[in-house]
């Protein structure tokens, strides 16, 4: 384990009054429009693209003259930010319907341009800056995807066990459609990509390191799984769970930790970030799949639907926390 530099220090600094600091702003809008009665479902597409924006401008303001950023496709993802923001804080004063169907639209023009400007960029530039998805690992990391669409479904059918769903679970994996419909989902990735980007490129590439730098492998991971659920909270209370938000936020610390476990697992194993980003993608969108809807708020949650979740997700994902990858490497003795 060891001290952050100096340089370090500040990009952190720099990265949380970005995040969260947008998080905790937005997150007090939010309230706001959730009061007046408005649909809130453009706030949490636009708070997935602040981690992003933290890192870039952390090593944007920290950044080495003679350093060469990828700037094409980072001030990209930026104007696609600014963007969301502004249709998000819009919704509050007009039709929320409108901002959201525009904000996603915004998310399509941004992953179209993104990708374009990302080719742009010279390829030390986009190896330097973990934007190149590695030739030499990409055996690894296709296989690596699989294994979480793999595990996806076995969370499902033990989750169909415990609630006596298993049947319907089957029922629609045995479906064509519903192969299709995933095929579609690995179409349409390059049209929203920026969104889940946007959360990988701030926990995975950025925060995951260093948090393992210094607290260690597998407290670092944990820690970060911590963060990252914390970092959810607003759309908690004003999204997810209204009524039930303190079990929504345990909800999310309990998938945070664990996917954080898988997804940290997935990134060093591959050293590729476009991987988590597009497990999380998958697990996002799967919703889409398994229920026909994209809806993902009002829900209500008890201490059952807490536990459950804790020991399945445990069950699924917490064993590679003790995988080579988080084991501690001894230094050697100098005699």
């Amino acid at each position: 384990m060891k001290e952050w530099t100096q340089k370090e220090k500040r990009q952190l600094v720099i990265f949380a009054v970005v995040n969260f600091g947008m998080t905790i702003l937005m997150g007090i809008l939010m309230g706001i429009s959730f009061y007046r009665g408005n649909d809130v479902t453009s706030f949490p597409m636009a708070q997935m693209m602040y981690p992003a924006a933290g890192v870039i401008f952390a090593r944007m303001l920290t950044a080495d003259k003679e350093e060469k950023l990828p700037v094409k496709f980072f001030v990209t993802h930026l104007v696609t930010t600014g963007a969301a923001v502004l249709l998000t804080i819009g919704s509050i004063f007009t039709s929320p319907e409108m901002c959201y169907l525009i904000e996603n639209y915004v998310i399509i023009a941004g992953s179209v341009i993104g990708l374009i400007m990302l080719l742009c960029e010279k390829k030390d530039v986009r190896e330097r800056f973990g934007l190149r998805f590695k030739g030499h690992h990409a055996g690894k990391s296709f296989w690596m995807m699989l294994l979480f669409l793999i595990l996806y479904t076995a969370r499902l059918v033990l989750a169909g066990l415990t609630d006596g769903s298993v049947r319907e679970v089957v029922a629609i994996f045995a479906e064509p459609s519903t192969w299709g419909m995933i095929a579609a989902l690995a179409i349409t990735f390059f049209l929203s990509y920026n969104a889940f980007w946007g959360e990988e490129y701030g926990w995975r590439f950025f925060l995951q390191p260093l948090f393992q730098k210094r607290f260690g492998l597998k407290a670092g991971v944990l820690l970060l799984g911590v963060v990252w659920g914390l970092w959810h909270i607003p759309i908690n209370i004003f999204y997810y769970s209204p009524d039930t938000w303190i079990y929504s936020i345990l909800i999310h610390q309990v998938t945070c930790i664990t996917l954080a476990v898988f997804f940290g697992y997935a990134y060093q194993k591959t050293g590729n970030v476009w991987v988590p980003v597009v497990m999380h993608y998958t697990n996002n969108n799967m919703a889409l799949v398994l229920t026909g809807s994209t809806d993902l708020g009002n829900n209500v949650y008890g201490w059952k639907d807490v536990l459950m979740l804790f020991i399945i997700n445990g069950i699924v994902f917490l064993p590679f926390l003790f995988s080579k990858v988080y084991q501690e490497k001894k230094e050697s003795v100098q005699m």
